[in-house]
């Protein structure tokens, strides 16, 4: 279960996140995301696989194909473990992940490539203001996975709140990482659709993503802790 539960690393300086790292020996996951990425010059990624850890790089890449296929070649040496582009990226750009993910891949496990749906901070009504008039987030969330499905992406990146017609629609195989989760005890920030942990295992998330409700905790392994066991109480609850 501890490899389910992603930890976000949503640091300023590699130093205070390395700190929390140290903090949470049980834990095995963890993102960096842009911020962290940039501050470190890639080096978060390395230190982390350095110490046994896995890693998902929440880099979000949306770019033309060809760039899209460079940037993930990049991403790969890092040995990032799972990356992400965004849905909305079309057919052609994900397929070039895919490609070049295989190509940087020969010979060794392959990295997940996910792609990103419709982000936790935006609502319905963020939805209707970008475009989408005749569309619920939810909606758009399942049109874009349903295209990343088409193009062998691995999964995708989706609100707790779109789990179940995904796993209805695209079967167990298909990876379901998903941020926005808020243990019951904790604010909900800036994220507008969000579940529970137990909320969000027991409709059948592969993976989900929590930051602050550890990282700004007085005690991070203790909240740590909790959000397992809500998640295995969620697992169980099927």
């Amino acid at each position: 279960m501890n490899e389910r539960l992603i930890v976000a690393l949503d640091y300023p300086v590699w130093s205070e996140a390395s700190k929390l790292v140290r903090s949470l020996p049980e834990a095995e996951h963890f993102k960096v995301g842009l911020e962290l990425y940039l501050a470190s010059r890639g080096e978060a990624v390395r230190e982390l696989k350095s110490m046994g850890k896995r890693v998902f790089l929440d880099l979000k890449f949306h770019d033309i194909p060809q760039t899209v296929a460079g940037a993930v070649s990049q991403a790969l040496i890092s040995g990032a473990d799972m990356i992400n582009v965004h849905a909305s990226g079309g057919p052609a750009m994900m397929k070039a992940a895919l490609a070049a993910r295989d190509q940087a891949s020969a010979g060794r496990i392959k990295p997940l490539i996910i792609a990103v749906t419709v982000l936790t901070s935006l609502d319905d009504a963020d939805i209707r203001l970008v475009g989408f008039a005749d569309a619920t987030a939810s909606d758009v969330a399942v049109r874009l996975a349903e295209l990343a499905k088409g193009c062998g992406m691995d999964g995708v990146v989706c609100s707790p709140h779109e789990i179940r017609p995904m796993r209805q629609r695209f079967g167990e195989a298909f990876k379901l990482v998903c941020p926005g989760v808020r243990p019951s005890w904790s604010e909900k920030g800036d994220q507008k659709r969000v579940f529970t942990p137990y909320e969000a295992m027991k409709e059948g998330a592969d993976y989900i993503v929590v930051g602050r409700p550890i990282t700004k905790a007085e005690d991070p392994l203790a909240a740590y802790r909790s959000i397992i066991g809500e998640m295995e109480a969620g697992k169980d609850g099927r």
